[in-house]
């Protein structure tokens, strides 16, 4: 749904080419004086009591963001994206999992903050003044530039603001870049805004200017870049804004978790004496991965470019839907086992034997080694095996039985009963993970490991692992939610009903 905002001209003077030089041409620092900023609601929560202390003692780093080439996609099932691995960096250096949040349509990034459904809202945001009053903004990663796009079906290149009269500007209200343009209508400039109301990721309304299907919209200056590599037609056109610092927000009362965002963030950019940014190896890596890449980068971007490719989780769904079925077993949740244990790579054999998208061992197998490199055979060996642990925990809820079953797959049931001992000794329920997972990182320890029947166990490295397919299953079902609101499909064709996007 969109609606078409036209607003004439107030001051018929000669305005054109003086005003639009200084806008194109200087800092911008004028517009963002500019109050209107966003439409921001007034009826946000007060934020929940949740700092750096919470979120390490939980082990999670929620991270809010949309699905994006420049935020967060996924690549043949694969978690990735500028922002994704920006955080995933962050997280690591602390010893955090990261878990993807992502909005549902119409649903505000800000309450999830602020309600405690996130702790990090990392979407290539632009600093205001109106946002500030809701959000903690970090220190700057990035600075951008705001330009015009217009298709090739103009007919011609605009190059200061008043070559844009006339032309339909398709713009997503709840964007940095909306206010802006209001802002120059506000100071006399007679444009035409197609505003769309609902959620649209930016390159999402520059794919629609590729097929023609609008005339103009605008984006930052490197997701222009990286839309150029595998979109024709895209036309840069006048510069709105200049240097706009773009970072992550936070909730307002989180002062521990801020000091070590900035911390962080200030090892990866910073300005020197003269004023110019400087980036660390690893953010220019990224940069040029996510933004600059070659040509074959388009790859990666590929799974975003049209909307109808959201709802495919990796190059299996198809499969991984069949096999599951037959064991009664959550495909996505099949899904989520394959991208931790193998990334969808049929060929990976591990240092302990471990074969292919499953990681299978041959010797608990009723397969030979060879035959389970076949995608089929091996995908099924895995669920079987899985259906078998989910049996052995029936008697538990579904989320704590697929909890024991996934830590059961990783480290073996012989670790996992003495990890519930533990617990019970320490008059902990041997029923619940959350007392379960403790009692095994405790299986690190020579005074616990020593006394138990199945001895040490790298702990830590299974409590990731259930946590890391959890949070991804979360993920992936929020991003089949994602699809079925942007492609209306029957219901029950991806094997999910009454799923949540963010809560």
């Amino acid at each position: 749904m969109s609606s078409i905002l036209t607003i004439s001209k107030r001051y018929k003077q000669t305005l054109y080419l003086g005003l639009g030089s200084f806008l194109l041409f200087s800092c911008s620092d004028k517009i963002e004086d500019y109050k209107a900023i966003e439409s921001i609601s007034s009826e946000f929560s007060a934020p929940i009591s949740r700092d750096f202390d919470q979120i390490k003692e939980e082990g999670v780093l929620r991270m809010i963001t949309r699905y994006s080439s420049g935020s967060y996609f996924l690549d043949h099932g694969i978690q990735a994206g500028f922002e994704y691995e920006f955080v995933q960096a962050f997280a690591k250096y602390h010893g955090l999992s990261v878990e993807v949040i992502i909005p549902a349509p119409n649903q505000s990034p800000i309450e999830l903050l602020n309600n405690g459904k996130g702790d990090i809202i990392a979407d290539n945001l632009t600093i205001n003044e109106e946002r500030s009053k809701w959000l903690r903004f970090s220190r700057s990663y990035n600075k951008v530039n705001q330009v015009v796009v217009v298709s090739t079906a103009l007919g011609y290149i605009p190059y200061q603001v008043n070559e844009l009269e006339g032309i339909p500007i398709t713009i997503q209200k709840n964007s940095s870049y909306y206010p802006v343009l209001l802002r120059l209508m506000d100071m006399g400039w007679n444009l035409k805004l197609n505003v769309i109301e609902e959620e649209r990721s930016t390159e999402s309304i520059l794919m629609d200017l590729a097929r023609g299907e609008v005339l103009a919209t605008v984006a930052d200056d490197h997701i222009l870049q990286a839309s150029k590599k595998y979109m024709r037609g895209l036309i840069e056109g006048p510069v709105l804004t200049r240097n706009d610092d773009i970072a992550w927000a936070l909730r307002t009362n989180a002062p521990i978790l801020e000091k070590q965002v900035n911390s962080f963030l200030s090892q990866h950019m910073w300005i020197d004496e003269n004023g110019t940014p400087k980036r660390s190896e690893f953010l220019n890596v990224l940069r040029k991965k996510y933004f600059e890449g070659s040509r074959q980068m388009a790859d990666y971007f590929n799974p975003v470019k049209d909307q109808q490719n959201i709802g495919a989780l990796s190059p299996y769904d198809s499969l991984m839907q069949q096999v599951a079925a037959e064991f009664g077993l959550d495909w996505v949740m099949l899904t989520a086992v394959a991208a931790q244990e193998s990334k969808f790579d049929p060929t990976v054999v591990s240092w302990a034997g471990a074969v292919g998208m499953m990681q299978v061992i041959p010797k608990y197998s009723e397969q030979t080694a060879d035959s389970l490199l076949i995608p089929e055979i091996n995908i099924r060996e895995g669920a079987r095996i899985l259906s078998e642990h989910i049996q052995h925990y029936s008697y538990m809820d579904s989320l704590e039985s697929w909890s024991f079953a996934l830590a059961t797959y990783n480290a073996g049931a012989g670790h996992i009963a003495d990890a519930r001992r533990i617990a019970m000794d320490h008059n902990k329920d041997p029923n619940k993970w959350a007392d379960v997972s403790p009692s095994l990182l405790k299986k690190m320890e020579p005074k616990y490991y020593e006394q138990t029947r199945h001895g040490y166990a790298r702990g830590i490295e299974t409590v990731q692992y259930v946590q890391n397919i959890l949070n991804r299953y979360n993920t992936y079902k929020a991003i089949i939610v994602l699809s079925q609101e942007s492609r209306p499909e029957p219901k029950g064709i991806l094997g999910f009903n009454n799923l949540k996007i963010a809560g």
